[in-house]
């Protein structure tokens, strides 16, 4: 009888010192009144509202054409100052999957180095994006335009060239090879604009090639006018807007003109 009891007794403080246990944090105990030790999970910051929300219809409708351009000048300058903003890609994959509502929509050159989403700070979303090598124009991209602009609401045009480019120096250099043949060909008008200056015309010469780079946006924002009348309305109308740029590749900084 004497074993049972002190069996009973042993098994009675083992289970009391076993909870005792649970209740104990890693730095001590605390008592009730003491808030317990705050944890933030890894994958969602502190202030998870920082984010930026996927784009819609009405924020869409709410900008002005010069309220994109802006948009996308202080989204290149957060990206060269290394400030871009953290977003919630998985977040913003499932808000955007019934619907888009892009504030721009961008021609810009096949080059690897020129990532659109990552040079103007945009997420999912927020740009449409016409990638063709040299950004040249053919009634494809054309029409891509007038899809993003009459019919997705898109409020802004940007052309963008980018320096060193390839397809640039394959024009300037008579490269022929398949249907890259008739695509170079379709620089040769910016190549024809550049002045004379007794220097070689050539790949050899990266002053030429700059030249050829920046005419060669000003020529596609000029045939955009031309070739759609549709768009040449919004753009007179003011309810889009036209700009061109040329990224550079050394820098990330893009200079935007008219």
């Amino acid at each position: 009888m004497a074993n049972t009891k002190k069996t009973q007794t042993l098994l009675f403080l083992i289970c009391s010192a076993l909870s005792a246990a649970l209740f104990l944090t890693p730095t001590g105990c605390q008592s009730p009144s003491e808030p317990g030790p705050k944890v933030i999970q890894e994958s969602a910051p502190a202030d998870a509202g920082a984010y930026p929300a996927a784009r819609t219809k009405e924020s869409q409708a709410a900008l002005s054409p010069q309220d994109a351009l802006a948009k996308l000048r202080a989204g290149n300058a957060r990206f060269v100052a290394g400030q871009s903003r953290a977003r919630d890609l998985s977040a913003q994959v499932r808000a955007t999957a019934e619907g888009q509502y892009p504030f721009a929509v961008i021609v810009s050159c096949l080059d690897s180095r020129q990532p659109i989403e990552l040079i103007f700070d945009q997420g999912i979303g927020d740009v449409f994006n016409a990638r063709v090598a040299g950004n040249v124009l053919n009634d494809d991209i054309l029409g891509s335009l007038e899809f993003a602009c009459k019919v997705s609401g898109s409020k802004l045009i940007l052309v963008l060239g980018h320096s060193n480019c390839g397809a640039i120096k394959g024009a300037a250099d008579g490269v022929e090879l398949g249907k890259l043949t008739g695509l170079l060909a379709r620089i040769k008008p910016a190549m024809a604009q550049v002045p004379d200056d007794g220097q070689p015309r050539t790949s050899k010469n990266p002053h030429f090639i700059e030249k050829v780079a920046e005419t060669n946006v000003r020529v596609v924002m000029q045939q955009i006018r031309e070739q759609s009348p549709i768009l040449r309305e919004m753009i007179e109308k003011g309810q889009i807007i036209l700009e061109g740029g040329v990224y550079d590749l050394s820098s990330g900084k893009v200079d935007f003109y008219p």
